[in-house]
């Protein structure tokens, strides 16, 4: 298990710039019409963090859920990540870190988040994913959940993520990522729907990166898993280096 290793918070929107904000080779996308660039970027300025809000808000209304009416203010606690294609957002997922202010999955599961804080293991949380309707692409969701990823991981070394979903979504989530079931249906008052707590392995996750790109027999590599669709293992190594000579 990873010790608990908090860096400030200034220094933590510095590493997000620093890791997100550069167009790089690795972010080219396929599509039919050619090729497109896909930058992910970590969302620092009031127009990037509007972009998500009303995306994250148009896809949440199509579902039927609740959301709030307005941004969220920068949160020294959280980053939010924003895919883009030519300056269109297509996507988004906020990474909230642990700490005195405990995190939104305490409303609906306070008994189970407080178990594995007993236990030691440092948490973040996945909030507010939502993908463009019409890009409906697995490579952006693999890009972005694999950046949320390495940020939970080198910001904060945490070990578990933790995400609420739908009930419908869980096998997707599943069968996807590796995502296990800690706690089934409660009511999300934020959302005003149902909701089950689901917890990811850090650790496993990174190891499920390697396997899909260099075994293609693994499980990693199938065609049910999003890790397939994620970053090379050079890729992630490139921007873990990055993230390492900042704070070394």
């Amino acid at each position: 298990m990873n010790a608990v290793n908090r860096i400030d918070s200034d220094s933590r929107h510095q590493m997000a710039r620093l890791l997100l904000d550069e167009p790089a080779p690795w972010s080219i996308l396929e599509h039919e019409k050619g090729k497109r660039l896909l930058t992910i970027r970590a969302a620092d300025c009031d127009g990037e963090r509007s972009s998500a809000h009303i995306l994250v808000n148009r896809m949440y209304a199509a579902r039927g859920y609740t959301t709030s009416t307005v941004p969220d203010h920068s949160s020294r606690n959280r980053i939010t990540l924003v895919a883009s294609e030519e300056d269109e957002t297509v996507g988004t997922i906020t990474v909230s870190f642990d700490g005195p202010q405990g995190l939104l999955v305490d409303e609906s599961f306070a008994a189970e988040v407080a178990q594995l804080r007993a236990e030691g293991f440092a948490l973040c949380e996945f909030i507010k994913l939502a993908i463009d309707g019409v890009v409906r692409s697995k490579r952006v969701l693999a890009s972005l959940m694999d950046a949320a990823f390495l940020c939970a991981r080198e910001v904060q070394r945490c070990d578990k993520a933790l995400i609420e979903v739908n009930p419908r979504h869980v096998r997707f989530y599943e069968t996807m990522l590796g995502f296990k079931v800690l706690r089934r249906d409660r009511m999300n008052h934020r959302v005003n729907a149902p909701a089950v707590l689901m917890s990811l392995d850090l650790d496993f996750a990174d190891e499920q990166v390697f396997e899909a790109h260099q075994d293609d027999s693994s499980p990693a590599a199938g065609k049910r898993s999003l890790y397939r669709h994620g970053f090379s293992p050079e890729e992630r190594s490139g921007l873990v280096n990055r993230l390492r000579r900042t704070y070394s």
